[in-house]
């Protein structure tokens, strides 16, 4: 009889264990990704509330940002594609089935919020190079139903861009780590968290400078149980998923995750910011800085330890 011999990839060391597929280029993605759906929200929040009649709002300050950052991000992705000349490939259709599909037109959205957003103020410097934009700028922002309208446009699709981000990971069923409920509202809390330190610190306004670091106090308490349900979620799972989570308790991440995540990116700057919104140490930028630090950990640690651990069955 003869004997046939079958060779499977899972027994593969370039793949198995571990599989380097996703480098930076993802995580840095994931953390700007984040940082601009936090940044639509909170944009969006101070336009629908009627912060926007100050002209000194950060809201006003926002948008051109994050067209900047969102820009550096897809940058970033772009970097990392295989055939960087077919990304318009995923223009041609869309499969509801498909996180990365929903991702692509996602993002189609966002650019134009954030567009109507701009309009709404054009920076003094630039009212003289496009008056006709100014024009139209102060014809918008004197309708107040088109202004709650942009700003609730802006707090949806910031907010959809922000659990996308986390969904894009939890999707993939083949790596313990990342198949998990919690990395959707995970990535979206902190993509909040850090957009709120970002404001915290150039908010022109200090009533604004306060309520940043009030309402990041709240982003980074529910982080941190974010965090933990992620982690019991792994670790009552199966066996396979007990090992994924040792990567933490132990393994090459753990002074990654312990050190540089939850101890100086989430509860040093929030007992620092719990000091200062309680007026017993100034608002300095070290809390801020920390955060954001903390949130582009946070992507690293998740994209390379998802990838250093075993197939689990599909």
């Amino acid at each position: 009889m003869e004997t046939i011999e079958l060779t499977t990839t899972r027994s593969n060391e370039l793949i198995d264990p571990v599989m380097h597929v996703w480098g930076w280029e993802i995580a840095v993605y994931l953390f700007l990704g984040g940082l601009v759906a936090g940044l639509m929200v909170i944009s969006g929040y101070f336009l629908f509330s009627g912060r926007y009649r100050n002209t000194s709002c950060a809201c006003y300050i926002l948008p051109g940002l994050g067209v900047i950052l969102l820009s550096l991000g897809m940058f970033a992705l772009f970097l990392d594609l295989e055939h960087k000349l077919y990304f318009w490939r995923l223009y041609t259709t869309f499969q509801i089935r498909s996180p990365m599909s929903w991702g692509a037109w996602i993002l189609l959205l966002v650019y134009p919020a954030l567009l109507a957003n701009f309009l709404l103020r054009i920076p003094p410097v630039l009212r003289p190079l496009m008056p006709g934009l100014a024009d139209l700028s102060d014809r918008l922002v004197a309708n107040a139903n088109w202004v709650r309208w942009v700003g609730s446009m802006n707090m949806l699709f910031g907010g959809l861009l922000g659990v996308y981000t986390g969904i894009l990971l939890s999707t993939l069923s083949a790596r313990p780590i990342w198949n998990s409920a919690m990395l959707g509202p995970l990535f979206l809390t902190s993509g909040l968290s850090a957009a709120a330190a970002l404001v915290h610190m150039i908010a022109p306004v200090r009533e604004e400078r306060e309520l940043m670091a009030k309402a990041d106090n709240g982003f980074l308490v529910t982080e941190l149980i974010l965090l933990g349900l992620f982690l019991i979620g792994l670790a009552t799972g199966t066996q396979i998923h007990i090992d994924a989570v040792g990567l933490f308790f132990g393994g090459p991440y753990t002074a990654f995750f312990w050190v540089f995540v939850v101890l100086l990116g989430i509860v040093l700057p929030l007992i620092i910011q719990l000091l200062a919104v309680s007026h017993k140490v100034h608002h300095t930028p070290i809390a801020p800085i920390l955060v954001l630090a903390g949130g582009v950990m946070l992507r690293f640690v998740i994209v390379f330890a998802g990838q250093f651990t075993r197939w689990s069955p599909v």
